[in-house]
């Protein structure tokens, strides 16, 4: 399960998107996924899947805290416990359980653990508890593998060229016979990347957040601002990518259009480049013609293959009905 992006903790929804009676379902890593809230309106996740016949559990409805199987009624709690099975009083229910993921909720956000047993907690920016920070979100869906969204998230050179009329306009004026300069430290959370123009530090920064996020730092004097990013796999040929944006000035909700318009038209331009990369999924590294300034995505690629890919998740063994 969750192949090639398992036992990982993501951040998949917003909290407000979570409505107490209402399920979520979304898709991940080619599994499908449902999200409830249980009778204290704690975050639950099952495989999107009846034990019973396989159904969505995510068709049917939530009621009393418990997710209701829309085929035959089969009702199973946030732990996946099997609470009743109609027309059947002697059905051994501990037998007929669904199969339960780890899920928080942490800084706004509901976080997903592609695997069943967590070793660690959400790596959680500490953007979110900065003080006075407001945040802003919206999804967007490419049809592009996630690792393929993800390094272009980490790209500075393309930003003269795909971007000349928005956030890469004042670099298209800088890119004849100068020289860019990747600068890349490692992090417990992943990597910081900056970059020197002709020798000089410029202003903003990217953090690699693994496994799939990236926070560009645009700080203001005196402010924060940043735009982050969870390149979320949905299958091998769909990402579901959450913005958001972070910001302790123009605090107002009804600001949240004005990012987001923006957000999406930088979205929009890489969009139409991703989806035309072939192969799909990013190659290994001699495949590609690759030079200096893409020490950012080669350093991607390279945890890649060495953390994610290959991986897989096994669920807990089925209780024997004997």
């Amino acid at each position: 399960m969750f192949a090639n992006f398992a036992n990982v903790w993501t951040f998949v929804a917003l909290s407000g998107d979570l409505r107490p009676g209402t399920p979520l379902p979304l898709r991940i890593a080619g599994e499908r996924v449902v999200l409830f809230r249980d009778p204290a309106g704690t975050a639950a996740a099952l495989i999107d899947r009846c034990p019973h016949r396989g159904v969505a559990l995510s068709l049917g409805r939530v009621a009393g805290g418990e997710i209701e199987c829309p085929f035959h009624g089969w009702r199973f709690d946030g732990t996946g416990r099997n609470c009743g099975v109609p027309w059947n009083p002697d059905a051994k229910l501990e037998t007929l359980s669904a199969i339960a993921l780890p899920v928080r909720e942490i800084a706004g956000l509901v976080w997903l653990h592609t695997g069943f047993a967590p070793p660690t907690e959400p790596d959680v920016s500490e953007s979110f508890t900065a003080p006075k920070v407001v945040l802003c979100a919206q999804s967007v869906v490419w049809r592009a593998h996630w690792t393929r969204v993800m390094e272009n998230m980490l790209d500075m050179p393309h930003l003269p060229y795909v971007h000349r009329r928005t956030i890469g306009k004042e670099l298209s004026r800088l890119v004849e016979g100068a020289r860019m300069d990747m600068l890349l430290q490692e992090r417990p959370y992943g990597l910081h990347i900056s970059n020197e123009i002709n020798g000089e530090t410029r202003p903003g920064s990217l953090d690699y957040r693994f496994p799939n996020v990236m926070e560009l730092c645009i700080d203001p004097p005196g402010k924060l601002l940043r735009l982050m990013v969870a390149c979320i796999p949905e299958d091998d040929r769909t990402t579901r990518l959450l913005l958001l944006t972070l910001r302790d000035f123009a605090r107002s909700p009804l600001l949240h259009p004005v990012f987001r318009l923006m957000n999406g038209r930088i979205a929009t331009e890489d969009r139409r480049i991703v989806e035309s990369s072939l192969p799909g999924e990013v190659p290994p590294p001699g495949e590609e013609a690759s030079v200096r300034t893409d020490a950012p995505t080669l350093a991607f690629r390279r945890i890649y293959r060495q953390r994610l890919r290959g991986s897989e998740a096994h669920p807990p063994a089925r209780v024997s009905a004997g």
